[in-house]
């Protein structure tokens, strides 16, 4: 790994090539973008902000513009060398150990503004190195590590019904980060209503709920973030890197298409390939913020 790299991963370091703090005024220079990703429609799937910097700001301002504009994820990027990148995400209230649609987000920024001429790039983070490349189709695939995800035998809350509004489930997951609850139907999936103050109150980052699926779909889902801000998150591509091991493992398959139940919807092709998740995917840009050039925000104050 570069020095640089190492260098983006402590906070304290804002400036790698001078050793300097970033100015104050961290919307100088930037480049931002608001993409909705995992559809081909706009106003459908999951909106990511995806800014494209050149150094990184302080953490707490990236938090800062994280909530205030209120999406479940921002991604901020920084062009390393020619296909390899860094990235972080910040959702309303912290900085995301890992986000798909935003990483979707930033991947679809790059190929269609040419910001990179390689078909294939990587995004280091700070648990690893996502792979994603360019279909002809427009299309982009990323390769995310599989998450595996255990059966429960404690689970934390004494109420499913009083959880999500529905009696009954098969069985609760879970890893480090998430539970999920294996429901019996697509339906029950649409039809639960969750209790947001009940599930901040489980020990966990977030609450996924899945079940079969119907029509095209291999398996349907939700997820619930209300700790973080995200009250319901309308695509999840890190989640789908557990729901594939899981209906894996009951389907007997390993490609799956997938949709996420949100209001706005979301469609995910996955394969599994050995201890890969691949998920596919389209994105939408919606609008580009012009941001001042440093020499202008000078002269204006």
């Amino acid at each position: 790994m570069s020095a640089e790299y190492h260098d983006i991963l402590d906070e304290s370091v804002y400036n790698a090539r001078s050793g300097t703090s970033a100015p104050c005024h961290f919307f100088v220079g930037m480049r931002f973008y608001l993409v909705d990703a995992f559809t081909d429609e706009p106003f459908r799937g999951n909106p990511a902000g995806v800014c494209i910097i050149e150094e990184y700001p302080r953490p707490s301002s990236m938090q800062k513009l994280a909530a205030y504009h209120d999406w479940s994820e921002i991604s901020f990027v920084k062009h390393l060398t020619e296909n390899n990148f860094y990235i972080r995400w910040f959702s309303p209230m912290d900085e995301a150990p890992l986000c798909g649609h935003a990483t979707l987000a930033t991947a679809h920024i790059l190929f269609t503004n040419k910001l990179t001429s390689c078909n294939s790039i990587f995004f280091e983070y700070n648990s690893g190195t996502i792979m994603v490349e360019l279909n002809e189709t427009g299309s982009i695939t990323l390769s995310f590590e599989i998450r595996p995800v255990y059966k429960c035998n404690r689970i934390p809350f004494f109420s499913l019904e009083q959880l999500i509004g529905i009696e009954k489930c098969i069985e609760v997951l879970r890893d480090d980060l998430i539970y999920v609850v294996v429901l019996n139907s697509a339906d029950d999936v649409a039809r639960a209503v969750p209790n947001f103050e009940a599930i901040k109150k489980i020990d966990a980052r977030a609450v996924a709920i899945t079940g079969i699926g119907s029509g095209d779909f291999d398996f349907s889902s939700r997820y619930f973030a209300p700790k973080v801000g995200i009250y319901e998150d309308p695509v999840c591509g890190s989640m789908h890197c557990r729901l594939a091991y899981y209906w894996k493992s009951v389907l007997g398959k390993s490609k799956f298409r997938a949709y996420q139940a949100s209001r706005r919807t979301g469609i995910l092709d996955i394969e599994i390939i050995g201890e890969v998740v691949r998920i596919t995917g389209k994105a939408v840009t919606i609008c580009e913020l012009k941001t001042l050039s440093e020499s202008n925000f000078l002269s204006r104050n």
